[in-house]
């Protein structure tokens, strides 16, 4: 049960919207729009991809205007409320922040509300884990998890003070809002710096811009894959955690939620890592690569991934993880991956993949480089953290009532 401060109301997503019949609705049915309805150009149509990217900028599709005045009822306009109605889960939350009137898709809810409410307050409130937990009990289905408009509409529960305080606190979590959304910036511009650095150095690798000399991937590199799986076969008496597909991401391995199976002496000797592995990923994307650097001692890898082992004089491992990253980004693994089934890099053509193999001492430069560019977001990552911290102590106070010190400031501590 939602527990109201003092002095405040709850209301429902029904009560926000008043009276107009327009004021609460979700995206036209599939008769209503179609894919072949899309345009180049004309009125912006805003799928649920937007919502969750909270990115209204650059609209996938758009609709002739004479459609637009069609669907006239589903027009988003700046200031509206955007939830997610579909996904997993739904209930993702934006503010419209186009001056362009758009009209919303599908799966899609729009609210504007009355006058009585902050629009900034609404989608701070609608993003609290109270919101969150509510709209999850509303949601159904279990391969597409999705939450009617009627349930959102009546069963959903917003507490809210006088306007003046709704204002008072939008603008306290957006300041806050605001710093992390830099940070995060500043960390995607950190990612587009890397790329641009390895493109100045060494050019398109697809292409080979630079003439660099090029070598089958199993020349520069030892490589292997990890070992398989076998149930049957697990006693417990030589249990070692293990690196699987998930544990592996760009440029970064996650050891949090390691597994663990059996590793015989022998394994141990076969499967274990060391400092500047290149560990590779087999399926789900192939070619997603990292550097292990360490992370734990006494770690292993399951068949799901190769183990590169660069050749000394032949190859840098930061190289190798970048050009693999560029392959993927501009299409040079297409043609080295099985997709018969489910799409995977198999060990054979992974020795076989042709590669541009600059010297040695320009892929050590390339790497003193990424270092420095990856140092650079870790500060930014720990303030951004940091950030999160508070922003998360401020969203507690906000909404129990309790933000303001005796002064009538905000208090984070």
């Amino acid at each position: 049960m939602t527990v109201v401060p003092d002095g405040w109301m709850l209301y429902t997503p029904h009560d926000i919207a008043g009276l107009a019949k327009d004021a609460l609705v979700i995206g036209p049915f599939g008769s209503n729009l179609k894919t072949s309805d899309y345009r180049d150009e004309g009125v912006p149509l805003i799928f649920v991809k937007d919502i969750r990217a909270e990115d209204f900028s650059r609209p996938r599709a758009y609709v002739s205007t004479a459609k637009a005045a069609e669907l006239e009822a589903h027009q988003v306009l700046p200031g509206d409320i955007l939830i997610t109605k579909m996904g997993d889960p739904p209930g993702d939350v934006a503010l419209y922040d186009s001056d362009v009137p758009g009209i919303i898709t599908a799966d899609c809810i729009r609210l504007r509300p009355t006058a009585g409410f902050d629009r900034k307050y609404l989608v701070h409130s609608l993003r609290t884990p109270n919101a969150r937990r509510q709209i999850d009990a509303i949601t159904t289905g279990a391969a597409q998890k999705k939450v009617s408009l009627d349930r959102f509409r009546t069963r959903l529960h917003i507490s809210a003070p006088p306007l003046a305080e709704q204002k008072r606190i939008a603008a306290v979590l957006d300041q806050v809002d605001t710093l992390r959304a830099k940070r995060r910036e500043a960390i995607n511009l950190l990612d587009d710096l890397a790329q641009a650095i390895f493109l100045d150095m060494f050019g398109n690798p697809v292409a080979n811009e630079k003439k660099w000399p090029v070598h089958a991937f199993g020349e520069v590199c030892e490589t292997r894959l990890g070992k398989m799986l076998d149930a049957s076969q697990q006693t417990g008496m030589n249990a070692r955690p293990y690196l699987r597909n998930a544990n592996v991401q760009w440029f970064h391995i996650d050891t949090t939620d390691l597994l663990e199976m059996d590793f015989s002496e022998a394994d141990r000797i076969t499967y274990g890592l060391a400092p500047g592995d290149v560990l590779i990923c087999e399926g789900g994307e192939p070619g997603r690569a990292a550097v292990w650097r360490g992370e734990i001692s006494d770690c292993y890898f399951q068949k799901a991934l190769h183990r590169a082992r660069p050749r000394r004089g032949s190859a840098n491992p930061e190289y190798i993880a970048w050009l693999l990253r560029m392959f993927s980004i501009l299409g040079g693994l297409s043609d080295h991956i099985s997709t018969a089934t489910i799409a995977h890099l198999t060990g054979a053509k992974l020795k076989k993949l042709p590669i541009p193999t600059p010297p040695v001492l320009m892929q050590e430069k390339f790497a003193r480089r990424i270092k420095q560019v990856e140092a650079a977001k870790q500060r930014h990552s720990i303030h951004l953290a940091v950030l999160d911290e508070i922003f998360v102590s401020l969203q507690q106070r906000a909404f129990s009532g309790t933000l303001w010190d005796h002064d009538g400031g905000a208090d984070a501590a």
